[in-house]
């Protein structure tokens, strides 16, 4: 169990249901104060560099006095590319053409604000999909499940039909490694940890 100082309060920088699930689950108490920030990829960065430095910057934009903020970003990278949210269902069915019969990795960049510094890690899960025929893609979108979601799919949800195996952290896919979390909660609060 992670145990904050008294004079400290944890903030999730995050409006995502479900990393508030996730932390609730874990039987955190925690305020929720999502940021305000411009999350679009800089020119060449790769994924894992990316959700890395979002993440960060999700952390930094809610810190202050009192505080230990814990923030994370997710993306999905298939073939070297990242599969954002879908802007619309279009664009959800080329994702999930692209998933399909393939595997692609989910990456998350965690950061902990702690006082002065930050502190961050990387977990990337690989996820094996099956074939997917048309009727099942058109299916799937027209449940409106994809809409929100890095990837257009969600695991937790209908889309777990689609996933053959995982390699790594299910909670990864979810939105956030739940056990790699706590870790680096744990060393944030010890003063150990990767910092930036």
């Amino acid at each position: 169990m992670i145990r904050l100082p008294d004079d400290r309060r944890l903030v999730l920088a995050s409006g995502s249901p479900r990393r508030k699930m996730l932390l609730e689950s874990a039987g955190l108490d925690f305020d929720i104060v999502p940021p305000d920030l411009d999350e679009t990829p800089l020119d060449g960065e790769s994924p894992a560099d990316y959700v890395l430095r979002v993440g960060a910057e999700k952390a930094e934009a809610v810190a202050g006095p009192g505080r230990i903020v814990l923030a994370a970003d997710t993306t999905v990278e298939a073939a070297g590319r990242i599969l954002a949210k879908p802007v619309d269902d279009e664009d959800a069915r080329r994702m999930l053409r692209r998933l399909s019969g393939n595997v692609h990795q989910v990456h998350t960049g965690i950061a902990v604000a702690a006082g002065a510094r930050i502190h961050r890690q990387l977990v990337t899960t690989a996820v094996h999909f099956v074939d997917l025929t048309p009727e099942a893609i058109d299916w799937y979108v027209a449940t409106g499940e994809p809409r929100d979601k890095a990837g257009a799919y969600a695991i937790q949800g209908r889309a777990a039909a689609f996933v053959e195996a995982v390699e790594g952290s299910v909670t990864n896919v979810v939105g956030l490694p739940l056990a790699e979390t706590l870790d680096l909660l744990g060393l944030a609060l010890s003063g150990g940890g990767c910092q930036s």
